[in-house]
């Protein structure tokens, strides 16, 4: 059986923020200012790092916290220092497991005399009481520009003052993977989030809390996709792009490129893993990305959500778009930058009428804005850093659409030309559950 090893929150927090590297023995477990140990099937104490996301939480028919691999074998069970000596006393120093209910079956039957099972979202959390977690930090806003956002360049990844925080990135990949996007997932609790945890709460009928729910929010990533944050190998395929230098801001030199690609390999992991650029970079600071078989640490999101969508609404004053069925349950919610005051979104009801993958995106500043000196009908080839990214929703009113983003930072932060920009990951999953007919209704 491969050895695994159980965390504090601390711990597996510090350990997730540490760079891609061998493991390595970790320093001594405490709760409640007591020290503890992880106490194997066979008695011995484990001192070893896992893999991320080899083990399962679990609690034995005392009520004890247990690992458990992935097979349903117990790994180990917590002990206090007191706890383990009458353990091991109580078999004269070499405990016997088939005594105590262990051995290789089921995790169902694992434990002492009673089932272990699984700690799910909403069950009761072991507490750890070691040093507290930083302090949400606060993203920064990027005040909306008093004219429409023209430029689509896609700017130098973004780094902030604000250092990521661990227990938020577990927050924003629990929410992903459950249909409610938070946008990029970068590590700070902005606006996206918050609005994020009030559609959870709405799909769900269950409301979290950031801080006093976050062991439990751990637990259950591990049990449904893994932990929050893996190691990733950059492949040939994605060394090899295609990618360009760099994405002018003026139409007229966009529409001289063959593609509007991504302009390097960490911008395009980023974007598949749902991640902002600068927390991918920040996570990963020696990292070659250009060089096939580097490891680098990136965070494991959610699928994408496979349910049919029956009606849209893009809410303006939340920046928030919400997917439901045709029986009225809330699909999905996603970030949004709606319109703008000089080219405002449609009002009322309006249709999907067509949904088209990789788009061309035609420049007419006769029936659009007028961008630059650009004065003349443009065609722009497709690409995920194109004006609508790389996906296009067709509304019923004429050249207004849901689309995607060159830029999934600025989501919810900024203008639009009137259409319903989100990132492209989200304007993908949206565009695989919606079709011709369904209702979009625009409110304020």
């Amino acid at each position: 059986m491969k050895k695994a090893t159980f965390y504090t929150i601390p711990l597996l927090i510090a350990a997730l923020a540490l760079p891609a590297t061998a493991a390595h023995a970790h320093e001594p477990l405490y709760k409640n200012g007591q020290q503890i140990f992880l106490v194997a099937p066979d008695g011995s104490l484990l001192d070893y790092i896992p893999e991320y996301g080899s083990v399962v939480m679990g609690r034995d028919g005392r009520g004890r916290p247990i690992l458990l691999d992935h097979n349903g074998n117990l790994v180990a069970t917590e002990m206090t220092a007191g706890e383990y000596g009458v353990y091991r006393d109580s078999y004269g120093g070499a405990p016997d497991p088939a005594a105590n209910g262990w051995g290789r079956r089921d995790w169902r039957q694992n434990g002492d005399r009673f089932a272990a099972r699984p700690n799910r979202f909403g069950e009761s959390a072991p507490r750890w009481n070691g040093q507290p977690s930083s302090a949400f930090p606060q993203a920064p806003e990027i005040p909306a520009p008093a004219s429409p956002d023209i430029s689509e360049e896609r700017p130098a990844a973004r780094t902030s003052s604000a250092k990521p925080d661990m227990n938020v990135v577990a927050l924003q990949v629990f929410l992903d993977r459950n249909g409610i996007s938070p946008g990029v997932i970068d590590g700070l609790m902005g606006d996206n989030v918050r609005k994020a945890l009030a559609a959870y709460a709405k799909k769900s009928g269950r409301a979290i809390d950031p801080e006093a729910d976050k062991e439990t929010i751990l637990q259950s990533l591990s049990l449904e996709g893994g932990l929050p944050v893996r190691t990733y190998t950059i492949t040939a395929e994605d060394a090899a792009g295609p990618y360009v230098a760099s994405i002018p801001s003026d139409y007229g030199k966009k529409a001289e490129l063959p593609a509007l690609s991504y302009t390097s390999v960490s911008e395009m992991l980023a974007e598949k893993f749902h991640m902002g650029e600068g927390f991918l970079k920040t996570l990963n600071p020696d990292a070659d990305f250009s060089r096939p078989g580097t490891v680098i640490k990136v965070v494991t999101p959610g699928g994408k959500q496979k349910d049919t969508v029956a009606r849209i609404i893009a809410d303006k004053g939340r920046k928030q778009l919400f997917a439901y069925d045709a029986e009225g349950g809330l699909v999905a919610a996603y970030p949004a930058t709606i319109g703008s005051n000089d080219t405002p979104s449609p009002s009322g009801t309006v249709t999907v009428e067509r949904i088209a993958i990789d788009p061309n995106y035609t420049y007419d500043p006769k029936k659009n804005f007028k961008q630059g000196d650009n004065d003349r009908v443009l065609t722009i080839n497709p690409g995920p850093n194109g004006p609508v990214g790389n996906v296009w929703i067709a509304l019923s009113k004429p050249s207004y659409g849901i689309h995607g983003t060159p830029d999934p930072e600025r989501i919810g932060k900024t203008s639009s030309h009137g259409c319903v920009r989100l990132t492209n990951w989200d304007a993908q999953e949206l565009a695989g559950m919606v079709k011709a007919g369904v209702t979009v209704e625009f409110i304020d």
